[in-house]
């Protein structure tokens, strides 16, 4: 059974018309009072803005990159990025409308895009960046087979493109998936 089908979504690239949906989707999910109807919210630790249009069509114009976007009955209810690196590839920009959080439909878009990585890019392994303190969120990836690294990247400070820190111990871990098992 197709799984997209049966929840009644549509996958498909991104392109320059939905810039100003993506950002407001990608606003909506993690900054100000609406991320706070869902569970994705770094409204507490992150003011400020998340993206902005110009990082959203870098994504959608760049060649190793595909700014998966998600529909439900023609409206854009989530979106991830897939970008190509070599043996692996990197899941970022991930968002799900806050209404709509919750309700398992994380689960079916990160399974499609570890899907499309491995099949379409043959790579192993997805990789991510999260915030170290988003305990909740590193959990529900872990839930999902991904794996803390250990390996952390500072955090932006002074970048105001990446929000503006209301805390000073930001930075991002790297966790790791496996998409597919070795040949014995």
């Amino acid at each position: 059974m197709d799984t997209a089908a049966a929840t009644g979504l549509t996958f498909r690239d991104a392109t320059d018309a939905d810039v100003d949906a993506l950002v407001a989707l990608v606003e909506s999910a993690y900054r100000g009072d609406s991320s706070r109807t869902g569970w994705t919210t770094e409204a507490d630790i992150l003011e400020g803005q998340r993206t902005d249009p110009e990082g959203v069509l870098a994504v959608i114009k760049s060649p190793a990159s595909r700014l998966l976007t998600v529909e439900r009955d023609g409206a854009v209810v989530a979106c991830c990025q897939l970008e190509h690196r070599g043996d692996h590839a990197y899941f970022g920009m991930f968002a799900v409308s806050p209404a709509l959080q919750g309700g398992g439909l994380g689960k079916v878009i990160i399974a499609e895009a570890e899907r499309h990585a491995h099949e379409t890019w043959g790579v192993a392994e997805m990789h991510m960046t999260v915030i170290s303190a988003r305990e909740d969120l590193i959990a529900w990836y872990e839930r999902r087979g991904y794996r803390r690294t250990g390996k952390m990247t500072p955090f932006p400070y002074g970048d105001e493109r990446f929000g503006i820190p209301q805390r000073d111990d930001l930075q991002f871990e790297l966790l790791v998936k496996p998409l597919a098992q070795p040949a014995q």
